[in-house]
């Protein structure tokens, strides 16, 4: 089925091709870059390209006749190696740039020790990296996209007009993220009422990190798919959407922040087993001060969408599409 160029608005179904058009655009134009492995960023740029593609794929496959090599599986597949080589330059640049500056001469030769490893991994993931562009999967996955873009196949549903149907596309996404467990990590109920414990040692922190933290940063990657998500539609909406949206992206970068410092500290670990806190003191000392400072910047984020007042307003603008912006939409 083909959407009528008659249509008065824009539908779900040009909604949607627009979106996976704009993100497989974006995330093909890196594949030469990251191939040189010259630069950092084209690694970044294609694995949040990708990311950005497999969300609007995810959300919007049910109204789509999209081909089995774009699915959410796929595009999946190819963002996890991507990331495994962007997660190792990450790691080594928060390594070089916030905490080597800052070791005594005697701590920074001791990290010779993990540059070293870091480069053998990197290596590795590089190659895992060159061989999946060379994979069918990869191969199939970029051909039918960019035959399905040439002449795309919809599901009947795709015709409505997307003011109708755009808070129903929005609102599961924000109960999930309002209904994630990890905003309750740090809380205690108190009269029936969450109250946020902010006066955490950082010790009660370093231990509520190590049996929650997964649920930490799921509720991470639950605010980078809403935010991904709501991204699509900041032009059919008020300042009030963007200012949430904007909180978002914060918790995401935040709560990001937290979970590289965790990995990094595992990491190390692994490196140096036992002897980490022996032969790096200072900075297993300015990872953990990291971790407590990043934690205090969250947490009034975390109070504010923990009142029922704030969650309220972030349904009722999700339900509250700009009509005059949809109506411009139209005339275009």
């Amino acid at each position: 089925m083909k959407i009528s160029s008659e249509t008065p608005s824009k539908t779900l179904g040009e909604t949607a091709y627009q979106a996976i058009e704009k993100h497989f655009t974006k995330t093909i134009k890196w594949e030469k870059a990251v191939k040189k492995d010259e630069d950092p960023e084209a690694v970044h740029q294609m694995r949040v390209g990708m990311r950005r593609l497999r969300t609007a794929v995810s959300r919007f496959d049910k109204y789509l006749n999209l081909p089995k090599s774009a699915s959410d599986k796929n595009i999946g597949k190819i963002a996890r190696i991507l990331g495994s080589l962007r997660d190792l330059d990450v790691l080594e640049e928060i390594l070089k740039k916030n905490y080597n500056p800052h070791l005594v001469e005697k701590e920074q030769e001791s990290l010779k020790t993990a540059f070293t490893e870091l480069d053998k991994q990197r290596k590795v993931a590089f190659s895992h990296v060159q061989k999946i562009f060379k994979d069918e999967t990869y191969k199939s996955f970029k051909n039918e996209c960019e035959d399905w873009l040439k002449n795309p196949s919809y599901q009947c549903f795709s015709s409505i007009p997307i003011q109708h149907i755009l808070p129903d596309l929005l609102s599961p996404e924000v109960s999930e993220f309002c209904l994630h467990p990890g905003w309750l990590i740090g809380t205690k109920i108190v009269e029936s009422e969450i109250v946020v414990q902010t006066k955490w040692t950082p010790n009660q922190l370093e231990e509520s990190l190590k049996t929650e933290g997964k649920t930490l940063h799921d509720l991470r990657k639950q605010a980078k798919r809403i935010r991904y998500q709501m991204e699509l539609f900041t032009e059919l909406y008020s300042e009030s959407f963007t200012a949430h949206l904007h909180d978002i992206k914060t918790i995401q970068e935040i709560l990001g922040m937290i979970q590289d410092n965790m990995v990094l500290h595992e990491w190390l670990e692994n490196i140096f087993k036992s002897e980490l806190e022996t032969q790096l003191p200072g900075l297993t000392t300015l990872l953990a001060a990291n971790r407590y400072q990043l934690w205090q910047e969250w947490q009034p984020l975390q109070q504010r969408y923990l009142q029922a007042d704030t969650r309220y307003n972030l349904h009722l603008v999700v339900l509250q599409p700009t009509l005059e912006n949809l109506k411009q939409e139209e005339r275009d």
